[in-house]
């Protein structure tokens, strides 16, 4: 592997920190000529999480802001405009703030923490208080903004009014004392109102981010330009109501469309500077296959974190990063919507990689976003879990599964759907477990091929027989995960190899060996026949012997797409 020198920016959002301590650049400047060439007075740009929206923003205050060190953009694409560096690049005061922390439990504290996120912004500015431009009444105003330290004073927590106009009033001061207008940049806009949604004070939040922007992007005079990022685009008329100038550029628009996340000739860049060339594909199918605009673009903070994890183990298998950075609500609502024989049916295609035709809406409040199926056919598809397939008719979309992590995703979601579903009927379920400890395999098969029926069925053709086989080991689980007084061990070495399931019913001296077999040619008998020897040849049963189970049964599973079949042999263990 070749010894590279930068390093990789596994969760860095700072510009200036990758461009001075050695770390793994895209370039991705180009977004700097392109919003300068198409100007817009206030730009919306919406993106799933894990895009670089935060990157790119820290890359636009470092080349507008006044004082920035210029040599942060030496070799990259923006260097060689010359004349938009020239006329642009460190010529403006920009104010800069990112609502991610803005997420408290009560409006109280949301509040507080989005007057802390403006307060250590406008603290940036404190040379504003010896400013020969402004006079002392203004000064005085900016001191509403910031916390001055003076002894016996209480802590200051700002009025209504002063939050609701103090990105306007600090741009005016700014504006004044530099004599240039005012860049804003704005990340994550709506983290406020997610949040809110979820703890029941999304009224209260909608009232203030309304008059927040209202202030500073509707009747500012001192605003160069603003530009917003976020994850959904919230309805114009809950919280940017009368903004006139705003350009939203979301999934769907061709402008802007490589900025963000890494295009494929970037990733081929970037694993041939570390010399992971070879698992190119792997990269490809897993974390590409995201459509914005014309471009198909991969999810850059996976690759990064994959590309990672291969420098040190060059056999790392890829696996799900987005997972972990949310709690995956759209998928999570969607799948608890599926009792419906339609939505299930459709959830089954995407899953075996084909695309479903949907109407989109792009413009939803959050009270809008899972009150029905169809509008989370949108959500799914501002968030990054569906993507588009070929170009839309009117609002109609071909949707799709962009790749094997967002599947993985929806499989896992699907398990934990049914996971919840069969604890519901324990009757049913203490039918099943009484009819597998009694070596009853034609009941086992019935109440099976049953369960298999009620859940979603994952035939997903983008992965290996054992892959499915996986999908049925997971309802057996979910199924067995009923009974706390057994012992259920899954992928146990035992024997010569590891068995699928092992049980011990320690009361009764009874063990269980389930081998499930997933036969692509649809013959179960086959199956069963397979997954019976299998356990014969590698004596699955040896650990069960050895803890002293008395009677053994042998399970042969086979499953194929909602049919199953089940075999059964009985033994008992010599005294």
């Amino acid at each position: 592997m070749k010894d590279v020198v930068k390093k990789l920016p596994i969760g860095i959002e700072n510009f200036e920190k990758i461009r001075t301590e050695g770390f793994y650049y895209v370039d991705k400047t180009g977004l700097i000529k392109e919003l300068l060439q198409n100007w817009g007075e206030v730009n919306l740009f919406t993106r799933p999480r894990r895009f670089g929206k935060s990157l790119n923003m820290s890359m636009l205050k470092y080349f507008f802001e006044i004082g920035s060190d210029k040599s942060l953009f030496d070799g990259l694409a923006i260097s060689k405009e010359e004349a938009l560096c020239r006329d642009y690049m460190g010529k403006f005061p920009v104010i800069s703030v990112s609502f991610k922390g803005a997420n408290g439990d009560n409006f109280a504290t949301a509040r507080a923490m989005m007057s802390s996120i403006i307060e250590t912004e406008a603290m940036r500015f404190d040379f504003l208080l010896e400013s020969n431009v402004l006079s002392e009444q203004e000064k005085r105003r900016y001191e509403q903004l910031i916390y001055v330290e003076e002894p016996g004073k209480e802590p200051y927590v700002m009025s209504d009014a002063t939050l609701a106009g103090s990105l306007k009033l600090l741009s005016q001061l700014l504006c004044k004392h530099y004599g240039q207008k005012v860049v804003i940049l704005i990340d994550e806009y709506d983290v406020p109102l997610a949040k809110a949604f979820d703890m029941g004070y999304y009224d209260q939040m909608i009232n203030l981010l309304r008059n927040v922007f209202g202030e500073a992007l509707k009747t500012n005079d001192s605003l160069q330009f603003a530009v917003l990022t976020g994850c959904l685009r919230v309805s114009k008329e809950s919280i940017f109501t009368g903004l006139n100038n705003l350009r939203v550029l979301s999934v769907t628009s061709v402008l802007f469309d490589e900025h963000f996340g890494f295009t494929d000739d970037e990733v081929k860049e970037l694993l041939n500077a570390y010399g992971l060339s070879e698992s190119y594909q792997v990269v490809k199918d897993w974390y590409d296959g995201y459509h914005f605009g014309n471009v198909d673009i991969y999810c850059p903070w996976d690759v990064i974190c994959y590309c990672d994890e291969l420098r040190a183990d060059e056999l790392a298998q890829p696996k799900n990063y987005w997972i972990n950075t949310s709690g995956n609500d759209a998928v999570r609502h969607f799948i608890q919507m599926a009792d419906g024989e339609s939505v299930k049916r459709e959830i089954e295609r995407l899953i075996e990689g084909e695309a479903v035709r949907k109407e989109i809406y792009e413009e939803l409040t959050y009270r809008d976003l899972y009150t029905s199926p169809e509008n989370i056919w949108s959500v799914l598809f501002t968030t990054g879990y569906l993507t588009q397939m070929g170009r839309p008719e009117g609002r109609e979309y071909q949707l799709m599964i962009p790749n094997a992590e967002i599947r993985d995703i929806f499989k896992s979601q699907i398990m934990e759907w049914f996971k919840e579903k069969v604890r519901g009927d324990g009757e049913a379920l203490q039918l099943f477990c009484q009819a597998l400890q009694n070596g009853d395999a034609d009941s086992v098969e019935k109440q099976f091929t049953a369960y298999l029926k009620k859940t979603i069925s994952i035939r997903d053709t983008y992965v290996h027989k054992g892959r499915k086989e996986n999908f049925y080991h997971g309802i057996l689980l979910g199924l067995l995960g009923f009974k706390s007084d057994w012992a259920v061990m899954s992928n146990r070495e035992s024997g010569e190899g590891y068995s699928d399931i092992l049980i011990e019913i320690g009361d009764e001296e009874i063990g269980i060996v389930i081998e499930v077999k997933y036969p692509d040619n649809a013959n179960l008998e086959e199956g069963c026949r397979k997954a019976l020897d299998q356990i014969e040849t590698k004596n699955y049963e040896e650990q069960l012997r050895d803890e002293g189970m008395k009677t053994i049964l042998k399970y042969g599973i086979a499953c194929y797409k909602k049919r199953c079949r089940v075999a059964c042999e009985k033994k008992i263990e010599e005294r």
